[in-house]
């Protein structure tokens, strides 16, 4: 199971790669063509955009780990590991069914952007604001795999030694 996650985290970080390559290149497209020659490509602006929240939405889901974030946890650090685990149990279980109680009202408003076209390229916004359904599911099911962890096996190391 650790070689199949392993491998799904690389194909992860292979497209967030991938996807920021293909921004610094139109941006790069973008300066020499308003520079160089002194004409700028119109679409290279709305491709960057679309990158960047493609960029955004789909590392905060499958590249960043909930340890990478800046956390203000001086409550949560203060208390006994007891607490800190039941703490953790209801902030997870508090996201998930937030995120779980937008899901279908923000498909539908994400499948209703279907009619509107971006203005240079033409691509469905539905199409440019679908990995936000993507973000949202996998945050969902990142924060109930969490709930179920810490109540098999507790408190991580990192999170349960006292500064």
């Amino acid at each position: 199971m650790t070689v199949i996650l392993t491998w799904l985290r690389r194909g992860a970080d292979a497209i967030g790669a991938l996807l920021m390559l293909a921004l610094f290149a139109t941006f790069l497209l973008q300066i020499f063509s308003r520079y160089a020659m002194n004409s700028p490509f119109g679409w290279t602006l709305e491709l960057c955009l679309l990158l960047w929240v493609w960029i955004v939405f789909f590392g905060g889901a499958f590249i960043v780990r909930r340890t990478d974030h800046i956390t203000f946890d001086l409550l949560y650090m203060a208390v006994p590991k007891g607490p800190r685990r039941l703490m953790a149990i209801v902030s997870s279980l508090a996201i998930a069914a937030l995120l779980l109680w937008s899901f279908l009202p923000t498909w539908d408003w994400i499948d209703f952007l279907r009619i509107k076209r971006s203005a240079t390229l033409r691509i469905p916004m539905r199409d440019i604001f679908s990995v936000y359904m993507i973000f949202l599911a996998a945050v969902i099911v990142g924060c109930l795999w969490r709930t179920v962890t810490l109540l098999r096996r507790g408190l991580d190391e990192d999170e349960g030694a006292d500064a």
